[in-house]
């Protein structure tokens, strides 16, 4: 029971550490507390999953490809320091990672909230699906915008963000 309430907790704090930083992303600040946090709760919430299934489900297929992507948004990150084609890799890989965390926590909202439970028992009812459909719709949309608006070079330039991209300028 333990881990489950760690692992829920790391959940949250991935989740709002990720809305926080794809604010960043859509304001092209980058953010680098925020990032670091929500990148290693991420990577805690994928890998923590693991431990609640005996036989292998669909939960520990997105926890693989959370974690794939989340290896990719790191190395765009820290190693190739969003360099060229890397900046829009690092993007598009941390909105994927955001979203896998979110599309899960619709899932347990189904499975946990009896009013959404009686709605989608099965979780291949039309209100599960048209929340899951609306989810990679809203997410698409913020991570296209995010892939244009986030260019943390231009704004350090034009005075928009501090060097370390943390916090605004004020004037």
């Amino acid at each position: 029971m333990t881990i489950l309430w760690v692992h829920t907790a790391i959940s949250l704090v991935a989740l709002v550490a990720g809305f926080v930083v794809l604010y960043g992303l859509l304001t092209s600040q980058r953010l680098d507390g925020w990032t670091a946090v929500f990148l290693v709760t991420t990577v805690l919430t994928s890998a923590t999953g693991f431990a609640f299934e005996a036989e292998f489900q669909a939960s520990h297929v997105v926890a693989i490809i959370s974690l794939i992507v989340l290896t990719v948004a790191i190395l765009a990150r820290y190693a190739f320091r969003l360099d060229g084609h890397w900046r829009w890799v690092y993007v598009v890989t941390a909105v994927v990672a955001l979203y896998l965390n979110v599309f899960v926590g619709v899932v347990q909202a189904f499975r946990h909230i009896p009013t959404l439970t009686a709605l989608a028992p099965t979780e291949s009812e039309p209100p599960f699906a048209i929340a899951q459909v609306l989810l990679l719709i809203i997410f698409a949309v913020l991570g296209t915008a995010a892939v244009i608006r986030f260019r943390p070079a231009a704004a350090i330039a034009s005075g928009r963000t501090s060097p370390a991209g943390s916090l605004p300028n004020r004037p």
